[in-house]
């Protein structure tokens, strides 16, 4: 369609509308359906001023009540500057009864409420509408629509839209299609998002293992999306079928690039159904990689180091390699530290003087067993000991066990007057001393 046809259509529409102006502003049955239009306008608005307080008084709730009921109510009440052009445009309708009944034509009070309806859509789009990206979809394709169906040219873009047609292989799509595709597809999938949130929260409350939680969760959400992006597809008129050719050409291109993203995919579900790690525990993995699970996704595993940094671990090596989980059992974990004292030291008093101590911390436990003294060797310079002690928790940045023990040890040896020995070094020189 070129630029002379464009102009052209322009020209005749500009032509009918003022012929139609013309004849309204010359004909009496129009300026009837002026007047009525107004009178209507008026009535609605002595009506709103009536109704409106009412309204507002029955449905607002107490600001305390969180019931279903309440909430509701507060929900209504959204909605009330729609009131105005609702009435306006009911009261036309009653109207445009009256006039085609005296008049036999109605077309200036149609009109009406064609305007009515577009201010309906403008309030809803300035007042309603809170979300932001909704907003911009009542903004920018609710407000023109209805303006373009207010001065009755819809149908003729509707038309020009219908008879753009694109084709793409053995699929053909008009611009239509288009528009209509993106309109449908951005709120589907807005729609998804807050159904995925919404599921994920009511998820998130009910009681199972924190893993088969996330893989609800996950699952939740890839079923609500290829819901409507199947919804979308029927929406644009494109038939699954044809793009069967085109899918099956695609995976078999790229299913071998993609083993690795299969394989953790898998991986990350076996994980999340036998729970054996999960977010919030902390495991080493055989490569040396060690930290807290902080979150699963469908392809990796991140884990967060004491020092705040994140490591991404592909979830296939937590099945093909050896994970160490110091959570997966219970919290409950065993440390040890290791101490010496000096070899003039009567070494039967330690373990009870060593035990007593390390009992002492809050966070040592009693079970499944007491702090444990245990004699090591005798080393070079003094005899070795180590204590070993159950703890819940890791011995991290957060819970300074060994820290604290050593301590405690320390105090204890000083208060029993036991000494705790350096490096000695004897010397021997064999002949004369050098003069």
């Amino acid at each position: 369609m070129d630029s002379t046809t464009l102009m052209d259509q322009a020209r005749d529409a500009f032509d009918q509308a003022l012929g139609l102006a013309q004849g309204w502003l010359l004909s009496p049955a129009a300026w009837s359906q002026f007047a009525l239009l107004i009178g209507a306008y008026l009535l609605a608005r002595l009506a709103n001023r009536i109704i409106e307080p009412r309204i507002i008084k029955f449905l607002t709730p107490d600001a305390a009540s969180r019931s279903i009921l309440s909430k509701a109510r507060r929900f209504v009440l959204i909605f009330l500057p729609l009131l105005l052009p609702l009435l306006a445009y009911g009261f036309t309708a009653v109207g445009e009864l009256v006039t085609r009944s005296l008049f036999g034509s109605g077309a200036v009070i149609a009109f009406g409420k064609r305007v009515f309806l577009f201010l309906a859509a403008r309030a809803l789009a300035k007042h309603i509408v809170t979300d932001p990206f909704l907003r911009m979809l009542a903004r920018y394709i609710l407000v023109p629509v209805a303006a373009l169906y207010a001065v009755g040219f819809l149908d003729q873009v509707i038309v020009a839209l219908d008879q753009a047609v694109v084709n793409l292989g053995n699929i053909s799509f008009s611009a239509l299609s288009i528009v209509r595709g993106l309109v449908a597809g951005s709120l589907l999938f807005w729609l998804g998002q807050w159904s995925t949130s919404q599921s994920s929260a009511y998820i998130e409350q009910q009681p199972m293992r924190p893993a088969i939680r996330q893989l609800a969760t996950k699952a939740t959400e890839f079923t609500i999306f290829a819901v409507a992006f199947l919804i979308l597809m029927n929406v644009m008129g494109i038939s699954l079928s044809s793009l069967a050719l085109i899918g099956g050409a695609v995976g078999v291109g790229l299913g071998f690039g993609l083993q690795k993203i299969a394989s953790n995919f898998i991986s990350g579900v076996i994980l999340m159904v036998e729970g054996q790690a999960t977010v919030g525990d902390y495991v080493e993995l055989d490569g040396g990689e060690a930290g807290t699970i902080i979150k699963m996704t469908a392809r990796a595993t991140i884990l967060e180091t004491y020092d705040g940094r994140w490591i991404v671990v592909p979830n296939e090596d937590f099945i093909t390699t050896r994970v160490v989980n110091y959570s997966d059992s219970g919290s409950a974990n065993r440390l040890e530290v290791a101490f010496s004292v000096s070899y003039d030291t009567d070494i039967n008093k330690v373990p009870a003087i060593i035990e007593a101590a390390v009992s002492t911390h809050p966070g040592v436990l009693q079970e499944p067993e007491g702090p444990d003294c245990e004699l090591r060797g005798f080393g070079d310079s003094g005899i070795d000991f180590c204590v070993e002690f159950w703890v819940n928790g890791i011995d991290d940045g957060k819970n300074k066990y060994s820290s604290d023990v050593l301590f405690l040890v320390w105090n204890a040896l000083k208060d029993n007057n036991i000494e705790i020995p350096y490096p000695h070094r004897v010397i021997e020189i064999k002949g004369q001393m050098p003069t």
